[in-house]
């Protein structure tokens, strides 16, 4: 039997850090950011057709909003963005003390959406420790924090029936379980499901974005290490590894009509022209992981 196949999608789509991919299934698209480029994505699968839209800050989220338009994480604001106008209007922003913003987010069942900020960058995955927290934004719009003290506030999934939340905290690089409440959107009970030992930075790299699949198995794209792990999160061990032809690997979601296709993005940052050209050919490109043997779960969406 053979293993996954990786295809290129989109070749070089992303000039900074390609990021926040999300499986609309109402419109078959990927939709998907450029962070410090100031773009937003949306691919259509069926068409090939990649619309672009630029925006003013840094843009880290995007999820579909029931209501229309969609939500975006854009610096510390998280905002409204109408597609058809580019619009964008504000509707709540944290932190306006620090120099953080927001980093990746996504919606529970219930449609709040959950997003994260990071420190100020002061190198290649470095950053000012414990300057940022998570956040959700609830349907009536009021925002909570919902954990303090966080470096690089990242992947976020659901176990399927809704007791669990993992979250990533990437320069730890550690993967974070809690219990989850749905009903009242609370988290309790911290602990660590995946750990990475201080002497596998050059294999596993720092946990980035994250999914999980109908097994309730955790993939994990890991930045620096051109790879995404599959990992249980009941024993911490690693079950998978994709090898992906770009060393920044930063997200994954899956997609396609039976949501068994693995998409993944990555970035090209803090690499020079020649790294770019000699080695680094597809930095910023979006992927496509087949064959993984795994599928995922609808994407939510917005329900404020």
């Amino acid at each position: 039997m053979s293993g996954p196949s990786v295809e290129v999608v989109l070749k070089n789509a992303c000039c900074s850090i390609g990021e926040g991919p999300h499986w609309d299934d109402a419109s078959r698209s990927l939709l998907f950011v450029d962070i410090k480029n100031l773009d937003v994505h949306r691919y259509n699968t069926d068409t090939g057709e990649d619309e672009v839209r630029h925006l003013r800050d840094t843009v880290s989220l995007v999820v579909p909003r029931r209501a229309g338009g969609y939500m975006v994480g854009l610096g510390r604001r998280l905002s409204v963005l109408e597609w058809d106008t580019g619009m964008v209007s504000t509707v709540h922003e944290v932190e306006t003390d620090r120099g953080t913003r927001f980093n990746d987010g996504k919606c529970d069942a219930k449609g709040r959406l959950w997003a994260g900020t990071m420190g100020p960058e002061l190198g290649n995955a470095r950053v000012e420790p414990e300057a940022g927290a998570l956040y959700t934004l609830d349907v009536d719009r009021t925002i909570r924090k919902q954990e303090d003290k966080v470096h690089i506030s990242n992947g976020l999934a659901w176990s399927q029936d809704n007791r669990t939340l993992f979250y990533i905290d990437s320069t730890p690089r550690k993967i974070f379980a809690y219990d989850f409440d749905l009903e009242n959107g609370t988290i309790s009970n911290k602990r660590t499901a995946v750990e990475f030992a201080p002497d596998t930075l050059s294999t596993y790299g720092f946990p980035d974005g994250m999914t999980i699949d109908t097994e309730g198995k955790l993939w994990v794209a890991c930045y620096n290490a051109g790879a995404v792990y599959r990992f249980d999160p009941e024993t911490g061990k690693t079950l998978q590894k994709v090898d992906i032809p770009a060393r920044q690997t930063t997200s994954v979601c899956w997609g396609g009509r039976n949501l068994d296709e693995l998409y993944v993005t990555c970035a090209r940052v803090y690499m020079s022209e020649e790294e770019f050209r000699s080695t680094q050919p597809l930095a910023g490109s979006v992927f496509k992981v087949l064959a993984t043997g795994a599928k995922g779960l609808p994407a939510h969406v917005y329900e404020g």
